[in-house]
């Protein structure tokens, strides 16, 4: 079915026939709304994104915006800690909570008449949360044990996190979402506060709701129980530090008893998608396909099947970004080929890519598979509303999401290769390797 779909999307124009209708108002407090309608079934998710992440924290509380999110969960004035989530679950639902660079989002995925319910537990703890002593020493261990299982105990993590910090010398995006170990032992209830009462505000967030939703009684509830919360006067722009010109390539290796398998890294800072301006977005993200995604892909058919020089290459942009992102390889080299060869390997074709040039047949297959992907994601209402906040969060606009689609369809070779040759320059790149130690005698 799914590839008789794909042959279908190929002769049939993109169109609003797909669409799911798409509603957004703001509140009189500055709160932005957005309802996305599926009506096919009785359930609901309910998002609310906070423009502030990692990246917006103040220098030494590193981490906070995520010891925030967990602290978020441990009562208000009115719910005790564990009753939110408690509640969802009581009522066939599910909840929880992420926190990146450039936002904090908060969801509940529940049965459509539980709405107001939801709204009103969320609402309460956008202003009432209440934090105990004992809650800020558990969940600060939480974290730091966090961080031991997903970064300290994974050497992969740990040399990706070296290569944030070396491709952003100035930009908070340098510094890791959980937090350096050091500064997040210090983190405590001041800290979290002081990042709560800045941020959390509803002419900061983002309310998002998809699924079987009528709009007008959406927007009735959402003046109801997030209307009244007062606006935060005292919000501040969201001017960070900014990269200073990148003069020079830089490099990193990173040795620990734990790797089995080397590989190369490497990353050139790109620019992210802008407000109505998404074209050159448009052709990075087509670029890191065509070069790295999937066993078709250039790097792909070169290094792994041509020249079996390597068992796994991948390529990705970054494009959902407040500020400059990267454009990112990997090259994992087969039993017998050193590191030295694999990068030399991947710089000869880059380098052949920006002589020739995308296959029109491959790009057009790329396209396809992005149109059709787009589409399968409609039946997934959690990852349209993901796809909305994650959008507004970062600059973007509704109109901009809307229009996303086509932009990517209308991406010629031509503009891939303009943005290949402006981003693929290796002073603005970081190469790194992971490996075990060197063996001695």
């Amino acid at each position: 079915m799914r590839r008789l779909i794909v042959a279908l999307l190929m002769v049939i124009p993109f169109g609003p026939v797909w669409a799911n209708p798409v509603s957004n108002f703001t509140l009189d407090n500055g709160m932005e709304v957005v309802v996305i309608e599926d009506h096919r079934a009785p359930a609901v998710t309910q998002m609310v994104w906070y423009r502030a992440g990692s990246a917006d924290e103040w220098p030494g509380v590193s981490g906070v915006a995520h010891f925030l999110e967990h602290l978020m969960f441990k009562g208000t004035e009115t719910l005790e800690p564990g009753e939110f989530s408690a509640t969802v679950a009581r009522n066939g639902g599910n909840d929880n909570a992420f926190t990146s660079y450039d936002y904090t989002a908060y969801f509940q995925r529940i049965a459509a008449d539980r709405l107001d319910l939801v709204m009103e537990m969320e609402a309460d703890r956008m202003v009432n949360l209440q934090l105990g002593a004992q809650n800020i020493a558990t969940e600060r261990n939480v974290i730091l044990e966090e961080r031991n299982q997903r970064v300290d105990n994974n050497p992969s993590a740990l040399f990706r996190e070296q290569m944030g910090a070396a491709q952003y010398l100035n930009h908070p995006y340098g510094v890791p979402i959980i937090g350096w170990r050091h500064e997040m032992e210090a983190l405590d209830r001041s800290a979290a506060l002081d990042f709560y009462r800045q941020y959390y505000a509803p002419n900061n967030a983002v309310l998002i709701v998809a699924g079987d939703a009528d709009p007008d009684e959406a927007r009735a509830l959402a003046e109801k129980h997030y209307g009244p919360i007062p606006a935060n006067p005292d919000l501040p722009a969201r001017a960070r530090p900014q990269e200073p010109p990148q003069l020079a390539e830089r490099r990193l290796s990173l040795r620990d008893a734990r790797v089995s398998q080397p590989y190369v890294a490497r990353s050139y800072l790109a620019p992210e998608r802008d407000s109505g301006a998404q074209d050159e977005a448009a052709a990075l993200t087509l670029l890191a396909a065509l070069l790295g995604n999937g066993q078709t892909s250039v790097l792909n058919e070169k290094l792994q099947f041509e020249q079996q020089i390597a068992v796994q290459v991948e390529a990705w942009y970054s494009g959902m970004s407040l500020d400059d992102t990267s454009l990112d390889f990997i090259v994992v080299p087969a039993a017998g080929v050193t590191l030295d060869e694999a990068e030399a390997a991947l710089d000869e074709v880059l380098a052949a890519f920006l002589q020739t040039g995308p296959d029109p047949e491959h790009l057009e297959r790329i396209k396809t598979r992005l149109r059709a992907q787009e589409i399968y994601e409609r039946d997934d209402v959690s990852a349209l509303a993901r796809r909305y906040g994650q959008a507004l969060t970062q600059g973007l606009t509704v109109a901009d999401v809307e229009a996303w689609p086509d932009i990517l369809q209308q991406t010629t070779a031509e503009d891939v290769m303009e943005a290949a040759h402006a981003v693929l320059d290796r002073k603005t790149s970081v190469t790194g390797r992971l490996m075990a130690p060197e063996v001695t005698q």
